[in-house]
């Protein structure tokens, strides 16, 4: 990030774009920076991951339909009402929804505070 486009960007607010997950991830945490924030992440994961286990096991498919429900509504909750950020959801999803993953597997790893 030491790019000066990058840094502007970032300062102004808005979210850069990124040419690697690498590069993302440093950008990623820092907006999660609030605890309650990244336990809501982590909870909405846990949901996705149980759904969609549940949804192969059972073959009821339209518990699909509720994966984004489950897995936007605690992450949004989070960053609207306690970290007090936009999504990078918006602007970068498929870093972003990695994010969540490596996120939460840091968390279950003890390599970021939960």
């Amino acid at each position: 990030m030491n790019n000066p486009e990058t840094e502007s960007s970032i300062q102004s607010g808005d979210t850069p774009k990124f040419d690697s997950f690498k590069a993302f991830y440093p950008f990623y945490l820092n907006e999660h920076s609030n605890l309650t924030c990244r336990r809501l992440h982590f909870v909405g994961t846990a949901l996705v991951i149980g759904l969609l286990i549940a949804a192969l096991v059972t073959q009821r498919w339209g518990l699909l339909a509720v994966l984004p429900v489950a897995g936007y509504g605690f992450a949004w909750v989070g960053h609207f009402f306690f970290e007090h950020n936009r999504p990078a959801t918006f602007k970068n999803p498929f870093y972003s929804l990695w994010g969540d993953f490596v996120m939460f597997k840091d968390m279950l790893l003890g390599r970021i505070e939960r």
